[in-house]
């Protein structure tokens, strides 16, 4: 185990090394100048030029690469152009409202993926649980966009029930945390019906048939323990779906998290911000399939490491 862990660990760092390194370079292709941005429009060539030389902009590549790289090391993620605030701590300020919508949303889809998938499971070949694979298919291919202002138009404009974007009460987490959630659940309400149906054919459940044990009590005692083991053992890796949609999800809601620091850095250009908030996430998803894959085996035995 000792071995594997760090085998894993030495890969997660370098996945990071490869992730700062296409990213920086992709950012130094865009046909933007940050010293321009910066000083402004009317500023004159020669204040472009010295800014430009501070920032060390006229360098190789390679060095301004090394030198972002030594400074990441040392926590120090650059300042933002546009806002002249420390990456780290505009990144800070904004992290504990992405994570609390990162938990209510995990929350939201294995509700709704969970209880989905028994029910199908124990419908097999009947009409609710042909509608509903209809509906995890639909919530698994929609786009999380269309999803979300589909909820605000008949949540928030015309029933009126919910806040139409903000934050800082239950009712502003609702909306945002299904609509990042509705991706996950049907993809768990899938990943559920396949392991009920696998485990309502074991042997174990037809001696507890044969002992007259009621169905009720087989369910919830025998076949959902076992069947939710491999579901829980791949929470880790759902990390990465929620980086990906969160910067969509925060800009239709107006939630103050990274995502919607990065809609924002990303239409302005500000290449630091931009850089630190993919760092960030990452991280994230790579500790997020780290953890998943260290503590899968010790959930569900079956799942063995190598």
């Amino acid at each position: 185990m000792s071995a594997y862990l760090a085998r894993r660990l030495i890969e997660s760092a370098l996945i990071l090394l490869g992730i700062t390194f296409v990213t920086f370079v992709l950012l130094y292709m865009v046909p933007a100048d940050p010293a321009r941005q910066i000083a402004g429009r009317s500023a004159t060539a020669e204040t472009v030029a010295n800014i430009r030389n501070q920032l060390g902009l006229n360098d190789p590549l390679f060095l301004q690469y090394f030198r972002y790289l030594g400074n990441l090391l040392q926590g120090d993620m650059g300042r933002s152009y546009l806002q002249r605030a420390e990456v780290s701590e505009l990144i800070a300020a904004r992290l504990p409202a992405s994570l609390l919508l990162m938990v209510s949303a995990i929350v939201t889809e294995l509700i709704l993926g969970l209880t989905i998938g028994v029910v199908a499971a124990l419908r097999r070949n009947k009409p609710a649980d042909h509608s509903l694979m209809i509906f995890s298919f639909v919530s698994i291919s929609a786009p999380q966009f269309v999803i979300g202002i589909l909820l605000l138009y008949i949540f928030a404009v015309q029933l009126g029930w919910l806040p139409i974007g903000g934050y800082g009460t239950f009712a502003h987490l609702i909306l945002p945390s299904i609509t990042l959630g509705f991706l996950g659940a049907g993809w768990y309400s899938r990943m559920m019906r396949s392991s009920m149906i696998d485990v309502l054919e074991q042997d174990f459940v037809r001696t507890a048939r044969a002992k007259g044990l009621s169905r009720l009590h087989i369910i919830t005692r025998h076949v959902m323990p076992n069947a939710i083991l491999p579901i829980i053992a791949m929470i880790g890796i759902d990390i990465g779906l929620f980086m990906s949609g969160i910067v969509v999800v925060e800009s239709v809601f107006g939630w103050p998290g990274i995502g919607q620091l990065a809609w924002q850095a990303i239409q302005r250009v500000d290449i630091p911000v931009i850089m630190g908030v993919t760092m960030v996430s990452a991280t994230a998803i790579v500790l997020g399939n780290l953890i998943a894959d260290l503590v899968a085996p010790l959930i569900d035995p079956r799942i063995k490491t190598k």
